[in-house]
């Protein structure tokens, strides 16, 4: 299936689908941006680095020439900013058919008792305000698409968490909740006998790993990561499925521990 003349598009494809990516400066944002731009979406990158942001989407436009790749600066710790970009995006493009999430952070300690509140302070921010912001923000855009997707990427230790990841687990245990309570929101908006509009859904890694880590440490193995490449191509994937079979789900990119 292929986008149409007028712009609009049909399930099952990403030609003429319009995706906004958060985190989009990162490893795994500039692996999406290039995923998503290669399977003919319009890519619009937020970040709050505006420097890391420009080389993404400059990275991702120079992959694939012809794309259309846009990026904006965006602190979406704000939640008036978040809504902002998502009405933009929307009003730009005329549609918001995914919002995947890659704003990422970790803290950890030695021991359960050496734990700092204070990384539970910034983990509640990066890996649960965020969430927050752009599932409120990009909740009725997703579901106007009528095949929009939203995508949190997780970690392994969100259910299996160890002494001194304390803080970092509980944040993405409590991300993955919140983003399969977004789930039943598009369930519930479902017509009678038909599929949800939108789906949301979370993807599992043990970690990530980057062609930087292999070149700086050959001599490892890095069993269970989840190559950014990989991790984005699992990404352009949630569109080939229908909502109903995506929305809710947990996806594990790596064995379960």
């Amino acid at each position: 299936m292929d986008a149409t003349q007028d712009g609009t598009r049909t399930a099952g494809t990403l030609r003429g689908a319009v995706v906004a990516v958060a985190g989009a400066g990162g490893p795994a944002g500039q692996a999406a941006l290039r995923a998503l731009a290669a399977a003919g979406a319009t890519v619009a990158g937020a970040d709050a680095d505006a420097v890391r942001l420009a080389e993404a989407v400059a990275a991702a436009r120079e992959a694939r020439p012809g794309a259309t790749v846009t990026g904006a600066t965006v602190d979406l710790l704000d939640p008036d900013a978040t809504r902002d970009w998502a009405a933009r995006t929307e009003r730009e493009h005329g549609r918001v058919d995914g919002l995947v999430h890659l704003v990422g952070g970790w803290r950890g300690s030695r021991t359960f008792a050496a734990t700092d509140l204070a990384d539970w302070d910034l983990l509640h921010g990066l890996l649960i305000r965020t969430v927050q912001h752009t599932s409120l923000a990009f909740e009725a855009p997703l579901a106007r698409s009528g095949d929009g997707r939203f995508v949190l990427v997780s970690a392994a230790g969100a259910s299996r968490p160890t002494a001194g990841n304390a803080a970092y687990a509980a944040a993405k245990a409590a991300a993955e909740a919140w983003t399969l309570a977004l789930a039943d929101s598009f369930r519930k908006a479902a017509p009678p006998d038909g599929p949800p509009p939108a789906a949301a859904t979370v993807l599992v890694v043990k970690a990530l790993l980057t062609d930087a880590q292999r070149a700086e440490h050959p001599e490892r193995a890095f069993p269970g990561h989840t190559h950014v490449s990989d991790l984005a191509d699992a990404i352009a994937a949630q569109w080939s499925q229908p909502t109903a079979d995506v929305n809710g789900t947990r996806q594990w990119l790596t064995p379960r521990p």
